[in-house]
C-alpha cells in the first residue's frame, strides 16, 4: 500500500509509517477504494492498524463499515471519515464500496492550518456529514486536490507540491469547520484546554490527578475544569480517564502483554489497583474485554458486523 507495516508480535497492532508510491511527492497520497483494493491484499485490510499519518475517506457508492478506537461507524455516500495519527482502526468490506482515499502527513501542512484545522486534535469528530453548500464546497475541494494529485509533471514539482499542499488545507479547513444544523459549529478551543490536552496526552501514565495537571500548567483545578467542559464537553477528570482507559483497550485488545504489564505501562501501583479502575469505568474486567474484543474481530474476519460502540 502506500505503507510498511512494523511488525512485533502476532497479536501486536501493526504501527504503520507513511511511504508514498515512488516517483510521487512525499506527504500526500490521493486513491480511490478500486486502487486500494487492487493495491492491498484482503487480509491486510482486515487487520487492525495504527498509522502514524491521517486517513480522510469519502464514499460515493455503497457502504462501508469501519471502527476507529473501538467504535463502529457506518458511512453512506457523502459522508467522511477522518482517523488521525495513533488511532487504532480496522477496514470493514470494501466489497460494494467506492470512494476516495486521502493519506497524509501532518508536516506537509503549516502550522495555522493545523491548528484551525484540529489536525493534532484526537478528540475532533471521526465522522463529518456534509449537507447543502458545505457538502458541494467539500466535494468540489476534495476534487480538485485529486485533479491536481494526478497532474504530476504538468506542473514545476515545487509548484505542483505546492498546489497540493494548498488543496489539501482547503478541504481540512472546510471539513473542520462545517455547520452541522443539529448542534451548531464546533467551538474554537482556547489555549488553556489545547495546553491541558496536549499534557494529558504526555503525561497520563505519570498522572492522573487534575491537580497535578493544573499545577504543572499554571492553572486553577476549577480554571481547567471549564475551559475542558468548554472545549471537550467533559470534565477535566473524566478526560484523563477517558485518555487512560482507551490505551488500556488498545493494549489490551492488540497486543501480547498480561493485565499485570499493561498496568505498569499505564503508572498503576498494581494490578489490582489496574483492574478496579478499568472495572469501574466500562464495566468489564480486562481480562473481559480483551475475550470480548478479540471475539468481535474474529466475527468481523469472518463477515461480520458487530453494533456500534
Amino acid at each position: 500500500m502506500m505503507a510498511k507495516t512494523r511488525q512485533g508480535s502476532p497479536r501486536d497492532i501493526p504501527e504503520v509509517p507513511f511511504a508514498a508510491p515512488a516517483g510521487t511527492p512525499a506527504g500526500v497520497e490521493v486513491m480511490s477504494l478500486a486502487e486500494l483494493r487492487r493495491r492491498v491484499r484482503e487480509h491486510d485490510l482486515a487487520r487492525p492498524q495504527r498509522p502514524d499519518f491521517h486517513h480522510l475517506l469519502t464514499l460515493t457508492e455503497g457502504d462501508l463499515w469501519h471502527v476507529v478506537d473501538f467504535d463502529g461507524h457506518a458511512l453512506r455516500p457523502g459522508s467522511w471519515l477522518w482517523v488521525r495519527p495513533g488511532q487504532a482502526h480496522q477496514w470493514g468490506d470494501l466489497t460494494a464500496a467506492e470512494g476516495t482515499l486521502i493519506l497524509f502527513r501532518q508536516d506537509v501542512l503549516d502550522p495555522a492550518t493545523a491548528t484551525s484545522a484540529r489536525v493534532d486534535d484526537p478528540h475532533a469528530p471521526v465522522v463529518t456529514t456534509p449537507v447543502d453548500a458545505d457538502a458541494e464546497a467539500v466535494s468540489l475541494a476534495a476534487e480538485h486536490l485529486s485533479r491536481e494529485f494526478r497532474a504530476l509533471g504538468q506542473l514545476p514539482l515545487d509548484v505542483h507540491i505546492a498546489a497540493l499542499r494548498h488543496l489539501l488545507a482547503v478541504l481540512l479547513l472546510r471539513l473542520a469547520h462545517l455547520t452541522v444544523p443539529a448542534g451548531g459549529p464546533a467551538p474554537e478551543p482556547d489555549e488553556t484546554y489545547l495546553r491541558f490536552r496536549d499534557a494529558v496526552e504526555r503525561r497520563f501514565t505519570v498522572t492522573r490527578r487534575v491537580e497535578d495537571y493544573a499545577q504543572m500548567l499554571g492553572y486553577s483545578g476549577r480554571t481547567l475544569a471549564r475551559a475542558t467542559l468548554a472545549g471537550a464537553g467533559l470534565g477535566a477528570k473524566e478526560f484523563i480517564d477517558r485518555r487512560v482507559v482507551l490505551e488500556a483497550k488498545r493494549l489490551l485488545a492488540h497486543g501480547d502483554e498480561s493485565a499485570a504489564q499493561i498496568s505498569d505501562r499505564l503508572g498503576f501501583v498494581t494490578p489490582s489497583q489496574f483492574s478496579k479502575y478499568f472495572s469501574q469505568r466500562t464495566g468489564r474486567s480486562p481480562l473481559d474485554f480483551r475475550k470480548e474484543i478479540r471475539g468481535l474481530a474474529a466475527s468481523r474476519s469472518q463477515g461480520g458486523r458487530p453494533a456500534a460502540g
